[in-house]
């Protein structure tokens, strides 16, 4: 990997406090609450159903097996107000939809870098203000204005590594470079979780990631490619130019040749906004089955990850292989992205972890440890599947609306996220209903996928026209969206802004 690129796969370093603070908030919620009862052990004919159930008057004790200090003991957010806990996810995740609806639009206008950076502050500036959260209001309020700013900046970090790097080094970013970044700051979070286990002085070490990245500002140039879709043209050039030399490559003495930035240069006369992504019959097939094809996914991989502390064994060891599991899950996604086609690779991993999920339910009752195996299964599948519907939903979007394009399919993601929890507590009713459903859903999403664009052995579009003409298309089009590039070629715009 050149020096250029390892500073452009330096921007997710930052996710080790994005995956903490959304698995957090579950450890925060999982406390046990021990009030005094007056009770005795009754003899069978006794109908306990028929008892009258009197409310805690005399407070709490709070076990402290696992935490010592958490957002529940903190503020009793039990009995009455026990549905105060769990609300705090769904909380985060509203905020991460909030965030992803506005980050792309924010991102198109003002520049990849600066929305990065900015909000990358926003999330481990309230974070930190979490510390000193007075009330469980508070926290709340805190903790949907940092759902907001994680994926804002995840967003923007990774358009921003897509549209910045080469072909073969963007696949390895957006796999390996980005998820695997994810997959450590998850399997931190127990180990740090085991030593620190009051919830301000955890928090406080979650924030010093974000505190570190912002270094970074002075190495990470912006996108060339969104210069260009703004006419700012020399800008770019400085970037391709300190590109090429970093790189050890001689960059040509005309870096544009007019001709070349003619679609650009109409394009950049014409307004875009989120409408531009139902434009057409084409774009908007596209969309609609993105956003279907993520909120899906999103469904099965929080909820999975949500439903960790319910599996048989110890809390932190599960949390951990539940992290481990991902890692594998991410080098099988990136394999599968460099040498087999898009959907056929979504397909698959949509399909491995929807069937294993079924299956559990036919596990016997006393195999715990085949359940939980099945169960991290089916998170590989899934975990595989996240990690190349990024890469697969920026390539099908042209660059002047792609990170609208991946903000509105990652909304409906948090729309997904959103309602996992729910899938969760289904448990309550039926162990196996959580399962039946997301590997029903995810199954059924795998068969979907069969029916997108394919992407694979084709340049990234730059104009909504370019993207009108990708190839793979299933359903009916007419003959004035053939592609007119041939297969492998990029026009020299294109070439110069990303293989140097």
């Amino acid at each position: 990997m050149t020096q250029f690129s390892f500073y452009v796969t330096h921007t997710h370093l930052s996710f080790l406090l994005i995956s903490a603070q959304v698995i957090i908030s579950g450890l925060f919620s999982d406390s046990l609450c021990c009030s005094p009862q007056l009770w005795a052990h009754p003899g069978r004919d006794v109908n306990l159903e028929k008892l009258e159930q009197e409310s805690c008057v005399d407070g709490w004790e709070f076990s402290q097996d696992v935490y010592l200090s958490t957002i529940v003991t903190e503020w009793n957010l039990v009995c009455e107000d026990d549905w105060k806990a769990p609300l705090t996810i769904s909380l985060f995740f509203v905020g991460v939809l909030v965030g992803s609806f506005v980050s792309g639009q924010l991102s198109d206008r003002f520049g990849r870098k600066n929305v990065l950076f900015v909000t990358m502050g926003m999330q481990t500036g309230f974070s930190f203000l979490q510390i000193f959260s007075k009330n469980f209001e508070m926290f709340t309020v805190l903790f949907v204005l940092v759902g907001m700013g994680q994926i804002s900046n995840y967003v923007a970090a990774f358009v921003l590594g897509t549209e910045i790097l080469g072909k073969s080094v963007r696949i390895i970013f957006s796999t390996l470079g980005v998820c695997i970044f994810y997959a450590f700051g998850f399997m931190t979070l127990p180990l740090f979780a085991y030593f620190i286990r009051d919830w301000r002085m955890l928090l406080l070490a979650l924030t010093v990631p974000g505190v570190l990245c912002a270094a970074l500002w002075w190495f990470i140039p912006e996108s060339p490619r969104w210069l260009i879709s703004q006419g700012r043209l020399k800008e770019a050039e400085v970037i391709i130019r300190k590109a090429a030399q970093m790189n050890g490559i001689v960059a040509p003495s005309t870096i544009f040749e007019s001709s070349e930035l003619q679609d650009l240069s109409s394009e950049k006369q014409q307004s875009h906004s989120i409408l531009d992504l139902l434009r057409t019959r084409n774009i908007r097939m596209v969309t609609v089955m993105s956003i279907i094809l993520w909120m899906t996914i999103s469904v099965g991989y929080f909820g999975l990850s949500l439903d960790t502390p319910n599996l048989h064994g110890d809390i932190y060891v599960n949390c951990f292989l539940s992290a481990v599991v991902e890692v594998p899950a991410y080098v099988l996604a990136w394999l599968l992205l460099q040498h087999l086609p898009r959907r056929y690779s979504m397909a698959t991993a949509l399909f491995l972890g929807g069937s294993v999920l079924l299956f559990v339910q036919l596990v016997p009752p006393g195999l715990y440890y085949l359940a939980t195996i099945l169960v991290m299964v089916g998170k590989f599948g899934v975990t595989a599947a996240f990690s190349m519907v990024y890469v697969y939903t920026a390539e099908l979007y042209p660059t002047v609306v792609r990170n609208m394009g991946v903000g509105v399919s990652s909304t409906a993601s948090r729309l997904g996220s959103i309602l996992s929890p729910y899938f969760v507590y289904l448990g309550a009713y039926d162990r196996f209903l959580p399962y039946i459903l997301m590997g029903s859903l995810t199954i059924l999403t795998a068969i979907l996928t069969l029916f997108l664009p394919e992407s694979f052995g084709t340049p990234l579009p730059d104009t909504i026209d370019q993207m009108l003409r990708v190839k793979g298309i299933k359903y009916r089009q007419t003959p004035g969206h053939t592609r007119m590039l041939k297969d492998g070629e990029e026009s020299s715009a294109v070439l110069k802004s990303t293989a140097l």
